[in-house]
């Protein structure tokens, strides 16, 4: 037996070590560590415009730093936007705006003015269309209109119909994943209160999508419109529809996450929602969305039905900017993140496959960054500006630059 007593403390060392290396293993996984940085990966055709961009836009040829700790961790990034937005977020001044709709919706948009001149002095507006159930409130818009405001755009950001906890619908109908009314009324009135303001067009996530097929829905929208970016939208709900259910990368977790805000916001305006008689929806249907545990179960049983769809599919088909992306001609950012938890790799094979085919288009795909994450710092602590602000405005400060200096026709 006392052969054995000194080998204890020995064999209780190594465990302890196992386990440490165990732990550290998992947290070097965990949170990527050993992921090297990387300058974007840009797909465009050779043209003179793409080659004045690269060489005027830094953010998309450096490297993008993301904090060392936790910043190459897709699921960090994205959670620290989903709590907290942004850091040290600066709140700009800006005027609410109500626009009364042919279906009796009031469409809210709020305007901020610049504060300070635009370095082509020039008259351009950012006209912004925020994430899904997100309005100018969120610390993510404030901080990107505030970056924006500075360097002397002008901002107008729509409220999603329904989002401002405040602020009651006076119809039977919200926001859905690809209207447009509601963007369409905001730049419309943005057009006629500054006639001589050329636009910027910014989607984040759902808005994304929102002003992409806005775009290319009709080619008079896009008069005016000097450029368009659209950051971590996912092209096509069909496509997406599929790997929503999977739990790679915690993908299901999210979509029940992304399920229940959407049934708070619902739930929220049920007397506007459920109690008109003009409503189409009708209590099963609501019986359904409180057993919902997914966007798709949401969107088949309310979403799809303000719109009058027969099916999830025709309302997906509908209402992806898949099908309209392509007419598009004004100069196109399309901004993902390779770590994105919330849109698959799969799909970046849409924008990856525009960028290749149309010279209007460049498709910027990051190594880090997860959903609107994009924080940039050294070690632990974010910078309060992150790289997604820079790049919009940088490709837009440089394609205002290329509009000014290019020869009439």
């Amino acid at each position: 037996v006392n052969t054995y007593v000194p080998q204890l403390p020995a064999m209780f060392d190594g465990m302890k070590l196992a386990a440490v290396a165990t732990v550290l293993y998992i947290i070097v996984r965990c949170l990527n560590l050993r992921s090297p940085t990387a300058p974007p990966e840009v797909t465009y055709q050779d043209t003179p415009l793409s080659r004045f961009l690269l060489k005027s836009c830094p953010t998309l040829t450096k490297e993008y730093i993301p904090p060392l700790l936790w910043g190459k961790s897709g699921h960090l990034q994205t959670a620290l936007y989903g709590k907290m937005g942004r850091v040290n977020t600066p709140t700009p001044r800006g005027v609410r705006k109500f626009l009364p709709m042919q279906d009796g919706a009031t469409a809210t948009f709020d305007l901020f003015e610049v504060l300070g001149d635009h370095s082509t002095g020039g008259d351009i507006t950012m006209v912004i269309c925020p994430g899904i159930g997100s309005h100018s409130e969120k610390n993510y818009v404030r901080t990107f209109v505030d970056h924006s405001q500075r360097q002397g755009y002008r901002c107008a950001v729509l409220n999603h119909l329904g989002a401002l906890p405040n602020i009651e619908l006076t119809s039977p109908r919200m926001f859905t994943y690809g209207c447009t009314w509601e963007f369409a009324n905001m730049v419309g009135y943005i057009k006629r209160a500054f006639p001589q303001t050329l636009l910027v067009v910014v989607g984040f996530s759902l808005g994304g999508n929102i002003v992409c097929k806005f775009l290319g829905e009709n080619q008079s929208n896009q008069d005016r419109v000097l450029c368009c970016v659209s950051v971590c939208q996912g092209y096509s709900a069909l496509r997406a529809q599929e790997t929503f259910l999977q739990w790679d990368q915690c993908r299901r977790l999210y979509n029940f996450l992304l399920a229940y805000n959407m049934k708070k916001i619902i739930l929220s305006h049920r007397s506007s929602l459920f109690g008109a008689r003009s409503s189409k929806i009708e209590d099963a249907d609501l019986s359904r969305l409180y057993a919902a545990t997914s966007l798709m179960q949401i969107d088949d049983s309310i979403m799809r039905k303000f719109h009058g769809y027969n099916s999830l599919k025709e309302y997906y088909e509908r209402e992806s900017c898949v099908h309209y992306i392509h007419n598009v001609t004004v100069p196109l950012l399309l901004v993902n993140s390779s770590d994105d938890p919330l849109v698959h790799q799969s799909l970046l094979t849409i924008p990856r496959t525009l960028s290749e085919k149309k010279p209007n288009v460049m498709f910027a795909v990051t190594q880090h960054g997860g959903h609107l994450g994009f924080f940039e710092g050294a070690v632990l602590f974010p910078q309060p500006l992150t790289w997604m602000d820079k790049v919009i405005v940088d490709y837009a400060d440089a394609i205002c630059h290329w509009e000014k200096n290019r020869p009439p026709c």
